[in-house]
């Protein structure tokens, strides 16, 4: 059997464990194997055996928010198992807990030896996600301290300290030394006739700079009842389309997720907050995209992540410039980072900016939520942050100098700092990339929203009429350009940007649908996008794709060339309703809830870009984030646009 991985999740803590409920601490995989907190390992092994052999695998771990699984030692079909033990996992804040029931299948005593091999290295993640980058970490030193409960593992690099705590109950006949660095917890279990006996083992993570008085849960399953809570407070009061259950179910399914997704931010006072998590595993941290895309999605229904994100992200906001982050005086962030190579600046992600969308993005989160919800006090504690996003725009954005939000290539960051930020994303039909700045075709879109929104606020809540008046004119004339300068009338579709020389990138991408979620097309071009979208070359029958098939940079199974992403399609769909094309909105709808029907009401993060007549499930892509918060928002930004038709 292949040991799969399976995530557990709360809030900033996740943990990988395989099919047994082991963790093995293999580096290189390529996928995580451990308890992660704040971008750090803090188990990196967690390995059973009984009877000094590793246990059999009777039912394996499921996914869920816990893991539970079935072991047996090694027998055979003459010589049934001596025991069977049950074992279930949960994570917490800052916390892992297990309990382990041994069950006797013998009518006689037995003594069932059991042996649990732990350890933590405190690896940065960034270390682990396969982008063949070593960094020197001097004078570092591990330590490994033996309790009477348990063992206590410790790391320090200057003043950078992370302590993990293993205890048990019982406590462990003896803690034994490896070779490796790893202690192995050893118990001798006396189980009478078919008896059985327990054991209760948890784990407690305080990472660097961790100042909270935390407690590890009592049992997992006081946490899954904990999580489950706030999954029902997050689920409740949520009107569900009673006559498309699919879509009611693929909404709960990702609110459910958006609860276990919240992770701890500060405002600008500093007040605390929990604001959306990007996805898990890699990405359970504030990203400010996805933060902002996620809290449009669920403003309708839950507008207090919309709240929490505005403050966190303008407690963030740049005020100096910062070439090594690609800050700017009023630009929002786009990674916000807590591990030890953030923290010596071995990685430029602490607090990165390397977005051009995040900064109008924020703006129009700004203004939906100021139309949803009335809240003008907010909107004027926000309005300094908000004038100098827009700021950010006009001048170091290039609005006003280039006429468009412009970004350069980060030689230590990203390539690309629109959506599609992978190294190749941005690209001509031919797969060409293009040279110098680039002004992709999305953010010109955020842009006009985040303008004309901004507008709204100024003249409703700031009460600044001259102010609105030139917002308001700066993004007709952005539409103006746009459509004299984008818009490639011999294929009647806009150009997936221009390059620094002002030359149309002339890949057709699924960016154009961005176009019409904005706004920014007239009537007449919006339609021709829009039912070009539909067609078969890009609609795969699950979703549009990143890239229309056909073209020689298409790939099915690319990260933004050709693969189909939730939140990219939730975007067109709103987009398709929003200039009347509510036909073709029900159509990707349809697809996506087809696709999410299809792997538990989830959808994960991207799917891989194969036809549905091709094959009749989805494909899943490779590498996928198995929880992303922006597709766990995706049914209800698809209720939004279609109701429950």
């Amino acid at each position: 059997m292949t040991d799969r991985h399976h995530l557990l999740v709360y809030g900033g803590t996740f943990a990988a464990v395989g099919d047994r409920g082991d963790i093995s601490g293999v580096r290189g995989a390529g996928s995580p194997d451990g308890l992660f907190v704040r971008d750090a390992r803090h188990l990196s092994r967690w390995q059973l055996t009984v009877d000094g052999a590793v246990p059999e695998v009777l039912a394996p771990v499921a996914d869920g928010d816990a893991a539970r699984c079935v072991l047996v030692p090694r027998g055979g079909r003459t010589e049934p198992p001596s025991c069977t033990l049950f074992r279930e996992q949960a994570v917490g804040d800052s916390s892992f807990v297990e309990t382990l029931r041994v069950v006797s299948n013998r009518a006689a005593p037995l003594t069932v030896r059991l042996a649990l091999t732990v350890d933590a290295d405190f690896t940065d993640q960034f270390e682990l996600r396969s982008d063949h980058r070593t960094y020197a970490k001097t004078g570092a030193v591990r330590r490994r301290q033996v309790l009477d409960d348990g063992v206590e593992f410790s790391y320090r690099r200057g003043e950078w300290r992370s302590v993990t705590t293993v205890t048990a109950e019982p406590a462990p006949d003896g803690v034994e030394e490896t070779g490796t660095g790893a202690r192995r917890l050893a118990w001798t279990l006396e189980l009478e006739p078919h008896g059985c006996a327990g054991l209760t083992l948890r784990v407690m993570a305080r990472p660097h700079g961790e100042k909270r008085a935390l407690r590890v849960p009592s049992s997992p399953a006081a946490l899954t009842e904990k999580l489950l809570a706030q999954e029902g407070e997050f689920v409740e009061g949520v009107a569900f389309p009673t006559g498309w259950p699919e879509l009611a179910a693929a909404c709960a399914r990702g609110l459910a997720d958006l609860a276990a997704l919240q992770v701890p931010a500060s405002g600008p006072d500093g007040e605390e907050l929990r604001v959306p998590a990007a996805g898990a595993p890699w990405f359970l941290t504030l990203l400010g995209r996805d933060a902002l895309l996620t809290s449009l999605f669920a403003l309708p229904y839950r507008p207090a992540p919309a709240a929490a994100t505005l403050l966190a992200l303008a407690a963030a906001q740049a005020t100096e410039t910062g070439p090594e982050s690609v800050a700017q005086p009023g630009k929002i962030v786009h990674e916000v980072r807590h591990g030890e190579l953030a923290h010596f600046h071995q990685v430029p992600y602490g607090r990165y900016y390397g977005s051009v969308d995040a900064t109008p993005l924020f703006l129009v989160l700004l203004g939906a939520y100021v139309e949803q919800t009335g809240d003008a006090p907010l909107a004027r504690r926000l309005e300094p942050h908000a004038r100098a996003a827009v700021g950010w725009m006009l001048d170091h954005g290039g609005l006003t100098s280039r006429g468009y939000l412009v970004y350069r290539a980060d030689r230590g960051g990203l390539a690309n700092q629109n959506w599609k930020d992978s190294p190749g994303a941005i690209c001509a039909a031919d797969g060409t990339r293009p040279s110098g700045p680039v002004m992709a075709a999305g953010a010109q879109g955020y842009a006009y929203d985040a303008l004309r929104r901004t507008a709204f606020v100024a003249r409703a809540v700031w009460r600044d009429e001259t102010y609105a008046a030139l917002l308001e004119q700066a993004a007709a004339d952005l539409r103006d350009r746009f459509q004299r300068d984008f818009w490639m009338r011999e294929r009647s579709f806009p150009a997936l940007a221009l390059d620094g020389d002002g030359r149309q990138v002339d890949a057709l991408a699924s960016d154009a649908g961005h176009l019409l979620w904005s706004g920014l097309l007239d009537k007449e071009y919006g339609e021709l996008v829009g039912r070009r979208l539909l067609e078969p070359d890009f609609f795969s029958g699950w979703g549009v794709r990143t890239l229309a098939a056909g073209q020689p940079a298409y790939h099915p199974l690319s990260y933004h060339r050709g693969s189909v992403w939730p939140h990219d399609n939730a975007l067109i769909t709103l987009g398709l309703a929003r200039y009347g094309l509510h036909d073709e909105a029900r159509t990707v709808a349809r697809g996506l809830v087809d696709a999410a029907t299809v792997t538990g009401h989830r959808l994960p993060e991207v799917l891989a870009g194969y036809g549905r007549d091709t094959h009749a499930e989805p494909v899943p892509y490779p590498h996928a984030c198995v929880r992303e918060s922006r597709s766990a928002a995706t049914p209800l930004a698809l209720l939004t646009a279609v109701g429950g038709a």
